[in-house]
């Protein structure tokens, strides 16, 4: 009897043995295949808020030199107050900016309600597309209707900025770019980080992380929301073309 007892007890603290162990399992189980590419309930992981600025003010009689740096339009200004007002309440740690206007003040929207100052990095700026061209000169006056039509026709196609001529290089822009944005990333490991570009920056950095093929394989829309995560080396995409906060009581806000 007294052996049947001990045998008892002996089980009973085999199965508690057992019990704290599987707890303490679950506690720490061995993260999943997908829980390590998508950086799943990290709480290390750098989130960059990449963010396109707001509708620019453009004419067909603008030169190459006033094309390359117009400002925001009336819409795009209310676009960039939204974008920050949407931001607001939410955690930004550090804002980075192109130093072109229109992104350079849609980053000041975002973070004056963090009462910080947009880091402005040259290396952000959009693609060059006919930086040599004479910036006195339309696109159309430089090269002709034929040369620009059959430009616009290829990138429709090919989605490349190669196509331009005198225009900065596919390979050229997206290293600039992935360089920069992987320098943010590394200088700010577990912080949030507001980005303010541009539609080929955008396509640039997303389509590295996710492997496309094309210089453009989405079109953001103005002050979308694009959020990337990243740490040790591993980089996920958490949102695409995010424009919730242009949709509001007063109307729709949205453009491309």
């Amino acid at each position: 009897m007294g052996i049947d007892q001990d045998e008892a007890n002996e089980h009973d603290a085999n199965d508690a043995v057992i019990k704290r162990i599987e707890q303490e399992a679950a506690r720490q189980r061995v993260p999943g295949a997908f829980d390590i590419a998508f950086l799943s309930g990290r709480e290390d992981v750098t989130e960059l808020l990449i963010i396109r600025h707001g509708q620019q003010s453009l004419t067909d009689s603008m030169s190459v030199g006033e094309l390359n740096d117009p400002p925001l339009s009336q819409l795009g200004e209310s676009q960039a107050r939204l974008v920050g007002m949407r931001l607001s309440t939410e955690r930004i740690d550090h804002v980075y900016a192109s130093p072109l206007r229109r992104a350079r003040e849609t980053g000041l929207q975002v973070a004056r309600h963090h009462r910080l100052e947009p880091v402005i990095l040259d290396d952000l700026k959009e693609v060059e597309v006919f930086r040599d061209l004479p910036p006195d000169k339309t696109p159309l006056e430089a090269l002709g209707r034929l040369k620009l039509a059959g430009a616009r026709q290829r990138m429709i196609s090919e989605k490349s900025w190669d196509v331009y001529p005198f225009s900065e290089s596919s390979t050229d822009f997206r290293k600039r770019i992935i360089n920069a944005i992987e320098g943010i990333i590394a200088t700010h490991p577990g912080e949030r980080v507001a980005v303010a570009c541009h539609g080929g920056v955008i396509n640039a950095y997303i389509g590295h992380v996710i492997g496309s093929r094309y210089d453009m394989f989405f079109r953001p829309a103005h002050t979308s929301v694009n959020v990337v995560a990243g740490a040790e080396g591993i980089r996920a995409l958490y949102t695409l073309n995010d424009i919730t906060h242009l949709r509001t009581a007063e109307g729709e806000f949205h453009s491309v």
